[in-house]
């Protein structure tokens, strides 16, 4: 059992990193308990880093490429390209569709896509991407309409407009325009409205900001509107779901109980995983002059100390909490810490289904690996099973029939096969055998 141990909400001590230690053995002596049975198909490949996925129930499959755009694969097989984007560095020739306001650059471009729950009446489907429609540039979330036999997109409407782009480079790691930009976006199961992550654009002021739309979870109805449920703070622009995150990647609905959980990257440590609360702080904010530390590069302290050389990471943690207790004291405590590494914690959802044995019900979840400082690489799924309330019970690496790679996103298809993209150009699917 790793339970609370393995989650780790204390970092600031070598004891604890050894505890954290012991406490994970269990786990990996289960490695492949039931995962040795996984077949594996290749969905599609060649493509040009696959972002997202998302499907009807008769396994048609909207995907993104961040540098490319919006297309759907059919259920014989069919591809059909929607959407390009307006780049300069990739062909969109074959698309029915060139927006020449969307743009690719760093950790931005064409990223979540989403289907409207009633998509069956009104045929519409929800895309997330940089554009270049203002000046400064800024994310979008987008609203359009698919024809009938799936070969074109109209009625384009921009729900959201004002969510920030990094728009200039920074003296950080990963310090170019286009960073920390989140970007995935699920439609809640039980609640109907519309979830979406952002990022704080190495801003230090935006993840506690009441008004910046970065460092949040937004959540609307599909006109934009703020779900009027929403429970921010006073004087918090009413979308706002949950704030104060760093750069959430990775938003799923537990099957039972339709509670959101977000999966985060670390700074150098402790990627999270953190089940959400209607208005609550997730506890990061790296500005300068705050919670004892001193002027840090270009106002932002997100890698410090020593952001460009490796140290121990709980050491770090303690200078730079990814969730600041000290400072907010009832920020929501996150559930799972990848035993203090940052190793690229992208994408989460649950397992559905008899065919997956015991881990029916369980979370997985993609790291795309950054091996920095010492840090291990980690490319992996691991899978996350869970207590009624929410807290970890086992962790267990998901035991790969083809090479690993970094896991941008996993969502679980309607034939309840799991279906990873990675970053190198393939959609696989994995389905757990007899």
């Amino acid at each position: 059992m790793l339970n609370r141990t393995h989650s780790g909400f204390t970092m600031t001590s070598a004891a604890v990193a050894a505890t954290a230690v012991i406490a994970a053995t269990p786990a990996l002596a289960q490695a492949g308990m039931n995962t040795t049975s996984l077949q594996h198909t290749v969905v599609l490949e060649d493509l040009d880093s696959p972002w997202d996925m998302a499907f009807l129930d008769d396994g048609t499959m909207f995907f993104t490429e961040k540098c490319t755009g919006l297309s759907v694969r059919l259920p014989d097989g069919k591809v059909n390209a929607l959407l390009g984007m307006g780049t300069d560095n990739t062909d969109v020739s074959g698309y029915d569709t060139v927006a020449e306001d969307l743009f690719c650059d760093g950790q931005a471009g064409m990223n979540g896509v989403a289907i409207d729950p009633a998509f069956d009446e009104n045929r519409r489907i929800y895309v997330y991407s940089a554009s270049g429609k203002t000046d400064p540039q800024t994310n979008r979330v987008m609203r359009f309409t698919v024809n009938e036999d799936f070969t074109a997109l109209s009625d384009r409407t921009d729900i959201i407009d004002d969510i920030p782009y990094k728009v200039e480079a920074t003296d950080h790691p990963f310090g170019g325009t286009g960073t920390h930009n989140g970007g995935r976006i699920r439609f809640g199961p039980q609640d109907g409205y519309l979830y979406v992550t952002t990022g704080d654009n190495h801003n230090a002021e935006i993840p506690q900001s009441p008004t910046i739309m970065g460092s949040k979870v937004i959540r609307i109805d599909t006109d934009g509107n703020a779900a009027q449920e929403n429970n921010p703070p006073e004087g918090f622009d009413p979308r706002t779901f949950t704030y104060g995150h760093r750069n959430v990647q990775g938003i799923a609905f537990d099957p039972a109980t339709g509670t959101p959980v977000i999966a985060e990257h670390g700074p150098w440590h402790s990627d999270e995983i953190t089940v959400l609360a209607n208005g609550g702080n997730g506890g990061w904010d790296p500005r300068d002059e705050m919670a004892g530390r001193g002027e840090c590069p270009d106002g932002y302290c997100g890698y410090m100390p020593n952001q460009n050389e490796g140290m121990n990471r709980y050491e770090r943690a303690a200078f730079m909490p990814m969730t600041d207790f000290d400072t907010y004291p009832e920020a929501m405590a996150p559930i799972w810490t990848n035993n203090g590494w940052s190793q690229g914690t992208a994408a989460i959802d649950f397992l559905e289904g008899e065919q997956w044995g015991s881990w029916d019900g369980a979370m997985v979840v993609g790291l795309m690996g950054i091996g920095f400082g010492g840090t291990p690489i980690g490319q992996r799924i691991d899978v996350i099973e869970l207590d009624d309330d929410m807290s970890v019970l086992d962790v267990t690496e998901m035991t790969l029939p083809m090479e690993s790679g970094r896991f941008r996103s996993l969502v679980l298809g309607p034939d309840g096969s799991l279906y990873a993209a990675v970053d190198e150009g393939t959609i696989h699917k994995l389905t757990p055998g007899n």
